[in-house]
């Protein structure tokens, strides 16, 4: 309330409410005024609610390459509406210096003389710091607000004389068609002039997102309260037109004797006749000194209390100058910061608890001064509306390119905005600007193109994680050289995967699976070993029917072939040398090896340290087991490539390969990633914190049409006294990340005991690969021939750790029999470990489910945004 919403009203309410509003009723008439007014109000309405995405997309320190030269322009435009703000505060003290005989130079020196003192006082009054600026702020608002009072109460009060002879009748209906439509008076009048002058009185949207910092909960309070202001300020602005032109004439004398005597109306023009009133030697000559055309006082004519509406000018105009005298060094001092332009630096340094920019208040000072000196409020007032509407449009446009760019890092908290609205705003804005004023529309639009062409080719060395820098991933095939220097960046974070798939066409479920979360957002490379017993049995045209596949599946990926010894070297060379600059992976994925048991000791093993040296190499690791199996390889004439074997059950759907060779085509076999999910839940059993990717994974499937429908539940360890303490802290996690979640539920019982059956399973499936008894000596050389044997010393030193593994999956089993997806975290692999106790667990922990599972462990790298610095 008193952080954004009274400040944005105070800023919206300013000068022109009270000294041209009515006015520019009496040349535009109350219904082009009102559309004025609405359209207006569109622009910044629509630019609030790009403003409000923007501020509540998590903690943003530095703007991207577009908001340097928004930073110049708005930094500039607020230091231009406190010269506004304080001319028309000044012409309203001449006036009342003129009324007590009181000239010190002349009436254009005068204003100028008023303006810069008291544009030196709010100097010295922000200076002070934001707790004075904060209190002279509400004093203001109260006096504004009995100034309204005091007008709409006068609107109802009968009429003397004397206000009769000014024009003011009170509410008539003759008054009010007559002021329905426009009557331009000046050559140089027109609609989009009085457009321009009146749009200022609306550019007071952003008074609270500039002091953001300075607020409790911006992403709250942003939307919540400049919206608000939106609104009341706008039914304020459409209620004056009407009131007063149903209340006043155009042309007045303000002479008493001109009132007329019996029904003699004979040469007598304009509606005052009808009234009683004989204006026509004013109108004739154009003289009229009083009426809407010609009196900018009168709404303190029609008021109640004259002085009151002075107090309001006062306040409206006072409030509305010191708002963005504090407002302009502000964002110029965050501009200065993040050191996008040069020679600005100087300007960066705060001063005391709250780092106030005491020299970018210098520099805002002596830019007002030097506008104030113009004296002419009509003049600052197109210019400012240039300059604002150039703010909307960047601002609109950042909004807009943000959301094309399918960043997982846009992620706003505020949801009610549109980037259609958003680039229809942008285009509106600059539309408006070459109406209003074309020659300073062309100007600013050379000093934008300038200010961006510098930050485009200079590329300081600071790291926005911008929506310039996603959208150019996006066009990375285009533009990879132009990402060769861009520093990464969490809100930027896309999972990019190096799928060990074989032949893609082989393993559809896992191309699927991948696909689901990187189409369209990030990398995805399919990687096939080929190994030299593998080679011969492999048709020439392989790659091509890959591609082919792909293509078909519609899969937005890339198929690397890679001729190695083993899995493991294959995989080590992928791992090291996938990818191009910025389009490299960072996460692997493999399918599970089900068939472990009756594979090789050194497939085994193979598996086991692709697996170590994934993590070696810095990459995310996720392995998906399908309930099913994954291998469709008897689809196909050549033989299955043996160090991608990762299953070996077969999909119960099946055709022969004659019918696949008649097709011409390689074969789309649908699997469950390609139907829709429904209101299935996706269960997230996050045992271990690997940088958020186990939660980014499932969020990135709901964001697909055919998942958008299914609960991401998250499944936490804890015990039962700090149960509810871990829930709500597991909650305010999430909604920091700004990931919706169903629920949270804290397992309690993960350190019970399994279930005896159970256990023994596990100890049965195991059994094979243990060495029992035998004495040291030969432990120790069948050791060293069979390491992947288990002994009897290294199974007692994992029972803590096969126990927890065999009791949650039985948390699995009982939580989530009616899921479309389990993820769970992959246990980290030990170095003393064996690979076939390895393998144990990982098969123990996931049997049982009737949905895919996958086992995903990030590299201890934050990929989700919580503070974005």
């Amino acid at each position: 309330m008193t952080g954004v919403m009274v400040r944005c009203m105070l800023n919206i309410w300013g000068v022109i409410l009270f000294l041209r509003l009515s006015w520019i009723t009496s040349q535009a008439g109350i219904l082009l005024t009102w559309l004025i007014i609405l359209m207006s109000v569109m622009v910044t309405s629509v630019t609030a609610l790009s403003i409000s995405a923007i501020a509540t997309n998590g903690r943003v320190t530095s703007g991207p390459e577009i908001g340097g030269p928004i930073g110049v322009v708005f930094s500039f435009a607020n230091a231009l509406a406190c010269a506004l703000n304080t001319v028309g505060f000044a012409e309203v003290v001449r006036d009342l210096m003129q009324e007590f005989g009181v000239v010190m130079v002349d009436p254009i020196n005068d204003v100028r003389i008023v303006g810069v003192v008291t544009v030196t006082v709010l100097l010295l009054i922000s200076l002070a710091g934001m707790v004075w600026e904060s209190k002279a702020q509400i004093l203001f608002f109260i006096v504004l607000l009995v100034s309204l009072a005091n007008y709409l109460v006068g609107t109802f009060l009968p009429s003397d004389q004397e206000k009769q002879a000014q024009g003011i009748f009170g509410y008539h209906r003759d008054i009010l068609i007559s002021n329905l439509k426009p009557d331009w008076r000046r050559p140089e009048d027109n609609f989009f002039q009085m457009f321009a002058i009146f749009f200022p009185s609306t550019i007071g949207i952003l008074s609270g997102a500039n002091i953001s910092g300075d607020l409790k909960d911006p992403a709250t309070a942003i939307p919540k309260g400049t919206l608000m202001a939106i609104f009341w300020t706008t039914v304020s602005y459409l209620v004056i037109p009407v009131t007063v032109g149903s209340c006043v004439l155009r042309d007045a004398s303000g002479n008493t004797s001109d009132i007329l005597t019996g029904n003699i109306t004979d040469g007598c023009v304009g509606l005052g006749c009808n009234l009683g009133w004989n204006f026509t030697k004013c109108i004739q000559s154009q003289s009229c000194e009083y009426g809407l055309a010609n009196n900018t006082k009168v709404l303190g004519q029609v008021s109640g209390f004259y002085h009151l509406i002075t107090a309001g000018v006062f306040a409206a105009s006072l409030s509305s100058a010191l708002g963005f005298l504090v407002s302009a060094p502000k964002v110029f001092q965050c501009l200065c910061r993040d050191k996008i332009y040069p020679y600005i630096g100087f300007f960066a340094k705060g001063y005391g608890r709250n780092e106030e920019p005491l020299r970018a208040y210098l520099l805002g000072y002596i830019i007002a001064v030097a506008f104030i000196l113009i004296a002419e409020l009509n003049t600052i007032a197109a210019l400012i509306s240039n300059f604002f509407l150039c703010s909307y449009s960047l601002i609109n446009f950042s909004c807009f390119y943000a959301s094309i760019t399918n960043s997982p890092g846009w992620r706003p908290s505020f949801h009610y905005y549109s980037k259609w609205a958003a680039l229809f705003g942008a285009a509106v804005s600059v539309v408006l600007m070459v109406l209003f004023t074309w020659w300073a529309a062309l100007t600013t639009f050379a000093i934008i193109l300038f200010l961006f062409g510098y930050v485009h080719y200079n590329k300081p060395k600071v790291n926005w994680g911008s929506s310039v820098q996603a959208g150019t991933y996006n066009m990375a095939l285009s533009y990879s050289v132009s990402l060769a220097g861009v520093e990464d960046h969490v809100k930027n974070f896309r999972p990019q995967c190096l799928v060990l798939t074989g032949p893609p066409n082989q393993r559809p479920a896992l191309v699927d699976f991948v696909g689901s979360f990187t189409k369209h957002i990030g990398l995805m490379i399919c990687g096939d070993i080929v190994t030299e017993q593998d080679a011969p049995t492999r048709p020439p045209e392989a790659a091509d029917l890959s591609a082919k596949w792909m293509n078909g599946r519609k899969v937005r990926s890339f198929y690397t072939p890679l001729n190695a010894d083993s899995l493991r070297v294959g995989a080590r060379h992928l791992l090291q040398a996938s990818g191009l600059g910025k389009l490299k992976p960072n996460t692997l994925v493999l399918g599970f090896k089900a068939n472990w048991r009756d594979s090789s000791p050194e497939s085994i093993e193979d598996y086991i340290n692709t697996i170590y040296d994934t993590f070696d190499a810095n990459y995310c690791l996720c392995i998906l087991r399908m309930t099913d199996g994954q291998d469709v390889s008897d689809h196909f004439d050549f033989e299955v490539n043996q160090g991608f074997e990762h299953d070996d059950q077969q999909s119960p759907e099946r055709e022969s390969a004659d019918d696949v060779s008649d097709k011409g085509d390689v074969d789309q076999m649908e699997t469950v990633f390609q139907s829709d999910q429904g209101k299935k839940t996706i269960d997230v059993y996050w045992i271990a914190d690997d940088g958020g990717l186990t939660l980014l994974v499932p969020y990135l499937l709901t964001r697909r049409k055919r998942w958008h429908r299914s609960k991401i539940r998250v499944f936490i360890v804890g015990d039962e006294q700090n149960m509810e303490e871990g829930r709500n802290e597991m909650i305010a996690l999430l909604k920091r990340f700004r990931l919706d979640c169903s629920n949270v539920t804290v397992m309690t019982d993960s350190e019970r005991h399994p279930d005896a059956k159970n256990l023994r399973r596990f100890v049965d499936s195991v059994a094979p690969f243990r060495l029992h008894d035998e004495p040291q000596e030969d432990v120790s050389v069948q050791g060293r021939s069979a390491p992947w044997k288990i002994s009897d010393k290294e199974f007692e030193a994992f029972r803590l750790k096969s126990e927890r593994t065999v009791r949650l999956n039985e948390i699995l089993r009982s939580y989530s029999q009616h899921a479309a997806l389990v993820l769970v975290s992959l246990p980290v692999p030990h170095r003393d470990c064996t690979s076939a106790l390895y393998m144990a667990w990982l098969e123990t922990l996931t049997c049982g489910l009737h949905c895919p599972a996958v086992l995903i462990r990030g590299n201890q790298q934050n990929v989700l945004t919580f503070y974005c610095q």
